[in-house]
């Protein structure tokens, strides 16, 4: 395995692998990395030849410049981590100054799925996702690149980006890996307290229950429910609850709509906001 910063190394790398003709994976991350971030890694190595794992703690998408300083790095440890499970051939981890060696001035027009949810609470945010994932996939050239379905809405944004720049790759979901009470894997878990921590695994134990009843409630009866619940615990806030249509992202006002949905919601444990979904 190797570890590249310079976007002209892994170019050569690329080019070598493209003559042996062997297919290529990308997974693109911010480090702080955990199973979650295997997960993807080992399917990106059973589909492709070559998997190619990013670590860049991306700049232009923090709305939040607090969120930014504070969000893990912790390179020798993902570095360790990657290695030892065997499954990845390159990570390639450059410095801010190489990725963006100029500011990066485009705006995506990335349509409706950028406007809600984290969309409409985070200004700027899916612009700055688009902005980085539109580089990596130009640089790499992967036949395929993988994300975790724990940051949905993400995925949307990102195919709506690689649609509307014409990219040739194949966008693969990932189910989200959790913890054994049910916490979905995330990077800012580490800096959770103790106390916010312990709680935070009733926002999925909250999901499951809501899909349980999501045949018998209305859809404003069924966010209430998901709501109070979680705001019972005082460890827990939510920010948002919202039941959409699984591909267009359209808010589902009426439950008993054929298509498929998914319940997705933010919380705030603390300094610390956490992002969930679950399909119902």
């Amino acid at each position: 395995m190797q570890v590249l910063n310079k976007k002209k190394e892994l170019l050569s790398a690329l080019d070598n692998f493209r003559k042996e003709g062997k297919s290529i994976g990308l997974v693109p991350t911010m480090g702080a990395l955990h199973k979650g971030h295997l997960s993807l890694v080992e399917k990106s190595n059973k589909d492709n030849d070559i998997t190619i794992i990013s670590i860049f703690v991306n700049p232009t998408q923090f709305n939040d410049k607090s969120d930014l300083k504070n969000y893990p790095r912790t390179l020798n440890n993902d570095v360790k981590f990657i290695k030892t499970s065997g499954f990845c051939d390159i990570i390639f981890a450059p410095s801010v100054e190489e990725i963006y060696p100029e500011p990066d001035n485009r705006e995506f027009n990335l349509g409706y799925v950028s406007t809600v949810m984290e969309g409409a609470r985070r200004p700027g945010h899916f612009n700055g996702v688009a902005q980085i994932v539109s580089k990596l996939l130009y640089l790499v050239k992967p036949n395929k690149a993988y994300f975790g379905m724990k940051d949905f809405q993400q995925i949307a944004v990102i195919k709506s980006m690689v649609k509307l720049l014409s990219i040739n790759v194949d966008i693969v979901s990932c189910p989200i890996v959790r913890e054994i009470d049910g916490l979905a894997l995330s990077s800012r878990n580490r800096l959770l307290t103790y106390e916010h921590r312990k709680n935070a695994p009733i926002i999925h134990q909250t999901l499951v229950d809501a899909a349980k009843k999501s045949s018998t409630l209305n859809v404003e009866d069924l966010k209430s429910f998901i709501t109070n619940k979680i705001n019972e615990n005082k460890y827990l806030q939510v920010e948002y609850v919202e039941i959409v249509e699984q591909e267009s992202l359209k808010i589902i006002l009426d439950l008993k709509e054929k298509n498929s949905k998914v319940i997705c919601i933010a919380v705030q444990a603390g300094n610390i906001r956490l992002i969930d979904n679950m399909v119902i």
